[in-house]
């Protein structure tokens, strides 16, 4: 009811209804289609057998055993260092024996250690006999093992330097004789003991000088003898 119909009395004209009702929400379900229908079948057969070492480390190419050389992939025919002359021996006539050589280098390495500590056994023999010899027999223990020490120290050094020098100058020598010869042989050997035993000692004099020149050269003569007779 509006203001003007209660002043004027008049009834509110009653609204219609209206013709079509307002029908409710249709609603549709769609159904969602099964997974069992459209999805394919695929079969699956699980390898339950696990790969072993061996057959994983052959079948890889990173694990070849020859990729792991630390010169792996290189051309060793470049490498000079890899290149080993041990057959490569001396060709001076008369050189070679039962003691092979490649040279002036290992006369000098083995002849002069050899030498060396061959003096230095047997000054350390003639310094246990000395030591010995030279103690009471009364002696003290302590006494003894003193004095054979102080021999055994001042004998053995002092034959195996000597015989040290002697053998460096010797093989020197004889090298460089048999250089400009062409041949090695026993002249060699004795004129380079001669050589070398009158420079050890040419500070003593002329007469020491022919006594220790004979002498280391009548011991090169002997071992070239012996080497050319037994090896």
């Amino acid at each position: 009811m509006t203001l003007w119909d209660s002043l004027t009395g008049q009834r509110p004209s009653s609204s219609s209804p209206s013709s079509s009702s307002a029908s409710p929400p249709s609603t549709t379900i769609d159904t969602a289609p099964s997974l069992t229908d459209s999805a394919p079948t695929t079969s699956f057969t699980a390898d339950l057998t696990a790969p072993d070492a061996s057959s994983i480390l052959l079948t890889n190419p990173y694990t070849d055993p020859s990729r792991l050389h630390p010169l792996a992939n290189l051309n060793q025919d470049t490498l000079d260092y890899l290149t080993l002359e041990d057959s490569a021996l001396s060709s001076l006539p008369g050189a070679q024996s039962a003691l092979p050589s490649r040279g002036w280098s290992d006369d000098l390495c083995y002849g002069t250690g050899v030498t060396y500590l061959g003096a230095l056994s047997l000054g350390g023999a003639w310094g246990l006999t000395e030591g010995l010899n030279r103690s009471p027999a009364n002696a003290p223990p302590k006494l003894r093992l003193n004095s054979v020490l102080n021999s055994v120290t001042r004998r053995g050094p002092f034959l195996g330097n000597s015989a040290g020098v002697i053998a460096l100058v010797y093989n020197l020598v004889n090298s460089t004789i048999g250089h400009y010869r062409g041949r090695h042989d026993g002249v060699n050997s004795v004129v380079a003991g001669a050589v070398s035993g009158m420079l050890f000692k040419s500070t003593r004099g002329l007469r020491p000088m022919l006594i220790s020149g004979g002498l280391v050269a009548g011991a090169a003569g002997a071992w070239a003898v012996t080497r050319k007779a037994l090896f």
